[in-house]
């Protein structure tokens, strides 16, 4: 399913499936958390209010849970055919992208990489949930409303992880 949620699906003409199960999705999240550690404590990030961890735990199931909660309430108003459980799925499997980008530009400090990553790697994770979005919403511009919320939002997202905890070296 990791493999699955990097490829984008070409049929949209008819609901497309997602997997209605949180074991994937919540091991990805704890791995974001994990490779987030690693970049706050190579990057000599202090945080007065709290731990490193809480911050993590914070930022990563925050962005999970909430963007869930409101792409699922944006397509119940763009009328698409998505459970929350369906829903929360889908945007977990696609963070996989972001951990497969994070992971290798905390270690490799190349703002050109990160970029690269940015965008084939995050790029294709984000086509794939908006693929599905597309292929369960009716009408073109519920279907505009709804991905181009979700691919703004997840996209930013990595680069908001990027930059915030990361250590700016120049390459």
């Amino acid at each position: 399913r990791l493999l699955e949620s990097m490829i984008p699906v070409k049929m949209i003409n008819f609901p497309q499936k997602i997997a209605g199960e949180l074991y994937g999705p919540l091991m990805l999240v704890f791995t974001l958390v994990a490779i987030l550690l690693h970049g706050m404590k190579t990057s000599d990030t202090i945080i007065r209010e709290g731990t490193l961890m809480g911050t993590a735990i914070g930022t990563c199931f925050g962005y999970w849970l909430g963007v869930s909660s409101f792409m699922y309430f944006l397509a119940y108003l763009c009328n698409a055919q998505i459970t929350m459980v369906q829903m929360l799925s889908l945007l977990g499997y696609g963070l996989f992208g972001h951990c497969i980008t994070l992971f290798v530009t905390y270690n490799i400090h190349f703002h050109s990489l990160f970029y690269i990553f940015w965008l084939v790697v995050g790029g294709l994770s984000t086509l794939r949930m908006v693929a599905v979005l597309v292929s369960r919403t009716v009408g073109h511009t519920q279907r505009l409303i709804l991905c181009g919320t979700l691919a703004a939002l997840h996209m930013l997202f990595l680069l908001y992880l990027h930059f915030a905890y990361h250590k700016v070296v120049e390459g």
